[in-house]
């Protein structure tokens, strides 16, 4: 069978399970994998094995800094220091900035801590700044979708931009460091945005229906602000420390300890573990008390390891089509132009992805999986795969509507109708995502790194 009819078979297994019969992402996604599987070439026999064999080399791949960054994520929650974090933020930029303390918080939290939970820390914080202001209650909302929905789509450890950086074979800090090259940019500018359409739709904060709005725990309840940030820095220190050392002194002691620290395992276990320190300092737990806080954070981890292996087992099955040499022959000869066209294809088919079925993760899993079969290489792009997730992951952006559950977080937790939150968060995260795409073409043809 032509590899092109079982990639878009796989593709419709998948849209048609989530969309019609309603089926969870883990399921959908392995069972087009089993599909996709037993569509290849090989022997019949092991067709559902290898479909098994490859959920489990992914999951041994990313399994552990899910789980880990869930952890820290609950932790820096539990213990105060993620809204030690705004409030720094806030204090450091003033009132007036307020828009981009919101923003450099989202950014800044989104990268250890899922974007709903970031969502439903800030919104609090904004909801207070309009009582003070009495003004510019949207621009505060959406300030904190420019910053943590970017950082969402673009930066590890979050589940996506993580298994972008595996499936894609591209260095964990230096996707790091380019996500944040990008991100912020694309945030600033989105921000930019954010004030535009503030200044289109005059609304009102709403009250909450039969609901009483939680009061914020006093300063001294919070720890300081340089161990409640040391558990987000951290990691990405060791993480790039490792990629700098490996490019400028590789071989060298210093390399060696570099790449054992900046291992992503080990650098998010000892930011784990001083995330349960902060918390068990904070809050005086008991070890039996940390124990319970822990295991709520693994629940919610093991699924996203789940969905994220799942999507893994689709792309190493699609590999198994021959669609590799397919793409091969229909390029020809590659050059920096065919590169750049690659990523604007990719960027294209994360929107749809993401606009027929509604989850930024599965649209950047879905896509990165197709790439990742297709042998897609620094020769064939011109520039560095780093790039190519970068395209992904602002495509995961654009599309964003009724079927998206961060659609319906942000218009019940904004008290937003829903005609308001398509003309405002449907419209913001499109603009990320074309922002974050300008910028990935114009640093892949400045900077390519091939």
């Amino acid at each position: 069978m032509n590899p092109l009819v079982i990639l878009l078979i796989g593709v419709v297994v998948i849209i048609g399970m989530v969309i019609i019969l309603r089926v969870n992402a883990f399921i959908a996604l392995i069972t087009s994998a089993m599909v996709v599987s037993l569509l290849s070439p090989g022997e019949w026999a092991d067709k559902i094995t290898r479909a098994a064999e490859a959920f489990g080399t992914v999951t041994g791949k990313i399994g552990i800094v899910i789980a880990l960054a869930a952890v820290i994520g609950k932790c820096l929650m539990d213990s105060g220091a993620a809204d030690r974090i705004v409030r720094s933020f806030l204090k450091a930029l003033g009132e007036k900035r307020s828009s981009w303390a919101l923003m450099g918080s989202g950014f800044v939290l989104s990268v250890p801590v899922f974007f709903d939970t970031v969502f439903y820390l800030l919104v609090p914080l904004a909801r207070s700044l309009w009582r003070r202001t009495r003004k510019n209650y949207l621009l505060y909302v959406m300030a904190i979708v420019a910053g943590a929905g970017v950082t969402h789509t673009l930066i590890p450890p979050t589940p996506g931009p993580l298994f972008m950086a595996s499936e894609l074979n591209i260095d964990l800090g230096l996707m790091i460091g380019v996500g944040f090259l990008i991100g912020l940019p694309t945030a600033a500018l989105g921000l930019v945005v954010c004030k535009l359409i503030n200044r289109r739709m005059e609304i009102q904060m709403r009250p909450y229906a039969g609901q009483v709005e939680p009061e914020p725990l006093d300063d001294d309840q919070l720890p300081k602000f340089w161990i409640s940030f040391a558990p987000i820095i951290l990691p990405v220190i060791l993480i790039s420390m490792k990629t700098v050392t490996n490019a400028l002194v590789e071989g060298t002691l210093m390399a060696q300890i570099a790449a054992v620290l900046g291992n992503p395992n080990l650098a998010l276990l000892l930011s784990a573990a001083l995330a349960m320190f902060v918390l068990v300092r904070k809050r005086k737990l008991s070890f039996k008390e940390l124990a319970a806080r822990t295991e709520t954070a693994l629940m919610s981890g093991g699924v996203i390891i789940l969905i994220t292996a799942a999507g893994g087992a689709f792309g190493a099955m699609l590999g198994k089509t021959g669609i590799e040499d397919w793409l091969k022959n229909l390029l020809g000869g590659q050059d920096q132009t065919v590169g750049l066209v690659m990523l604007l294809i990719a960027f294209g088919v994360a929107v749809v992805m993401k606009f027929a079925q509604g989850s930024g993760t599965v649209s950047m899993m879905t896509t990165a999986s197709m790439f990742a079969a297709m042998g897609v290489s620094s020769k064939m792009l011109g520039c560095n795969p780093v790039y190519l997730a970068m395209a992904i992951g602002s495509g995961s952006l654009v599309g964003d509507w009724m079927n998206n559950s961060g659609f319906w977080i942000f218009a019940r937790m904004s008290v937003l109708t829903e005609t308001e939150t398509l003309k405002s968060w449907t419209i913001l995260t499109a603009a990320l995502g074309l922002i974050g795409l300008g910028f990935t073409l114009l640093l892949a043809y400045l900077l390519p790194m091939v």
